[in-house]
């Protein structure tokens, strides 16, 4: 079995007076069970989960990695500020609950802390972080952190009760001893010295290298706020749990079988967790947790100082780049078929092949990948362009971001350039006007996005199935579709080229320029940092080519 997740040897932080790489992380006054917290920070982790490299000399220390994730920087991503900000704007009587339901995957360290106390959770007396001075705000800085995750209890996961943040943390084990969850029987040695430091109690559990633990916050579901004030039905936001289940993937017909097999690549050596009293452990997986956002690590990056930072920037560009690198290598190819000229049109046929476990893209439905297809004639002259990727994150063609009332149809044949195929989600409100704002969001009218290999409709669950035009399709399945496309030609104009590629972009213009009519600090600071940095918003993940036979 692969094991996606860690023993944990927690620091002496007392003794290590941490600042790692010379930057000096948030820190607790004292260990958990000291000061009655279910949780402490993860600079106490990193003190030992450091220093870590296998024989070649590459740097795998779980600490580094994770701080560089996403999940390092939930809290810190600033189109979760202005996305939270617009939605208690447009839903003011709703805003604490709204808070709360988003502060339970982005900070829910301090989501949890806070309901202990009875608290309600918030985001924004959260931040900003690092200078934020509410009462929780160093643990809501930490995202999703070490101790959040290894404490989860195994009990009801993967069952509809523990998603949307819904997990179990223990609140009934005393601080002093407190269980966290790694996938290996510990060693004395590193035990005893987490519980001296921490009061956390390191202890087997299977369940941490489980799909079922991340489907607790990838698996949500929202009720949009009517103007009535009644809640609207339920709305699968994001499943890609769900997706997964349904896949080839989760039955082990594929290449892999869990979310950490993909996100968590073993090192591929025999190394140890920790640097302290650590033994050599086979199957050790990498807390990289690469997804698909390399546009906001980037971003997180280039605004580090405004957005307090702590993971170093040749950290981030790394992860950034791994990230990019996965998308490329894991996710999708393409196929360009069936190539012929006649009766004055040129037609082929491109195929996107889906390399997930899940849809793609999948979760955040503010995602979306498209086709670019050119053709040029003997010249190289482009005489057809469908899907050109424009300087400020438009895709040409696309009608949801011409004009955001309406929405780019699935297509099975393309004739024109001003058609181009984008695999995305379009949700609607309640009137059937099409919306980026998730609180308002009653439906899906389109969700043509890629199917995983092996999707079995028959026992998916019903949110995750495919809307729209992309059903009546005979050429859009489990794991591909085909686009047929047809152009005008002059055949004296040949040889002909058809090029083919595949983008992907985690953030849509759409959703980012809706943010533009609201006037707040945080929706400000989102669009202009999107619009300083749109051209880096989309990446090239597949291309393939063929030249056109002529009568």
């Amino acid at each position: 079995m692969r094991h996606g997740g860690f023993v944990l040897a927690f620091a002496v932080v007392a003794l290590c007076g941490l600042a790692v790489a010379g930057h000096a992380l948030p820190q607790r006054s004292a260990p958990a069970s000291d000061n009655g917290d279910a949780f402490t920070t993860s600079d106490r982790c990193i003190a030992c989960h450091k220093g870590v490299s296998t024989p070649d000399g590459t740097d795998v220390s779980i600490g580094f990695d994770w701080r560089a994730s996403m999940m390092a920087n939930s809290a810190r991503d600033p189109y979760f500020h202005a996305a939270v900000r617009r939605e208690i704007i447009d839903h003011p009587t709703a805003a604490a609950e709204i808070e709360a339901e988003c502060a339970r995957c982005h900070m829910p360290m301090a989501t949890v802390a806070a309901t202990t106390e009875g608290l309600p959770p918030s985001v924004f007396a959260n931040l900003p972080i690092g200078t934020a001075d509410g009462p929780y705000a160093d643990l809501a800085a930490d995202g999703v952190s070490c101790a959040l995750c290894h404490q989860i209890q195994p009990d009801g996961l993967g069952s509809e009760q523990t998603f949307a943040g819904h997990f179990a943390v223990d609140p009934a084990t005393p601080p002093d001893g407190r269980p966290v969850f790694g996938p290996f029987e510990p060693d004395e040695g590193g035990a005893g010295i987490m519980h001296s430091a921490t009061g956390f109690l390191p202890t087997q559990g299977e369940h941490v290298t489980s799909s079922a633990l991340c489907a607790s916050c990838h698996t949500v579901f929202t009720h949009a706020v009517r103007p009535s004030g009644e809640r609207g039905p339920e709305f699968a936001e994001q499943a890609p749990f769900l997706e997964w289940q349904a896949s080839a993937y989760s039955t082990g017909g594929a290449e892999g079988s869990s979310c950490q097999d993909c996100h968590m690549p073993e090192v591929g050596d025999e190394v140890p967790v920790t640097r302290v009293l650590g033994r050599d452990r086979p199957d050790v997986s990498r807390h990289v947790f690469r997804g698909g956002n390399f546009f906001m690590l980037r971003m997180l990056n280039r605004y580090r100082e405004e957005l307090g930072v702590v993971a170093l920037p040749q950290e981030l560009e790394l992860a950034a780049d791994r990230t990019a690198d996965h998308l490329r290598t894991a996710t999708a190819s393409i196929e360009v078929a069936g190539a012929v000229v006649r009766s004055g049109r040129l037609e082929a046929d491109v195929t996107v092949l889906n390399r997930a476990g899940h849809k793609f893209p999948t979760a955040y439905p503010s995602r979306r990948a498209w086709l670019r297809v050119a053709v040029t004639d003997g010249t190289g002259r482009v005489v057809f362009e469908s899907g050109a990727f424009a300087p400020d994150g438009r895709v040409v063609g696309d009608d949801h971001d011409a004009d955001g009332t309406g929405y780019e149809a699935h297509h099975t044949t393309i004739d024109s350039p001003e058609q181009v195929q984008v695999y995305q989600a379009v949700m609607v409100d309640g009137d059937g006007t099409v919306t980026t704002g998730l609180m308002s969001a009653e439906a899906w009218v389109k969700d043509n996005r890629l199917l995983p290999d092996g999707f079995d409709a028959g026992r998916a669950d019903g949110r995750v199935l495919p809307l729209g035009a992309a059903t009546s399709d005979p050429d859009f399945g489990a794991g591909s579709d085909r686009v047929r496309y047809s152009v005008a030609v002059d055949a004296s104009g040949g040889p002909f080229v058809v090029e083919a590629e595949l983008w992907f972009q985690p953030i849509g213009y759409r959703w980012a320029e809706n943010l533009a009519a609201y006037d707040t600090p945080e929706t400000r600071r989102f669009v202009r940092y999107y619009r300083e940095m749109a051209r880096a918003s989309a990446i090239l993940l597949a291309r393939a080519s063929t030249e056109v036979d002529l009568p």
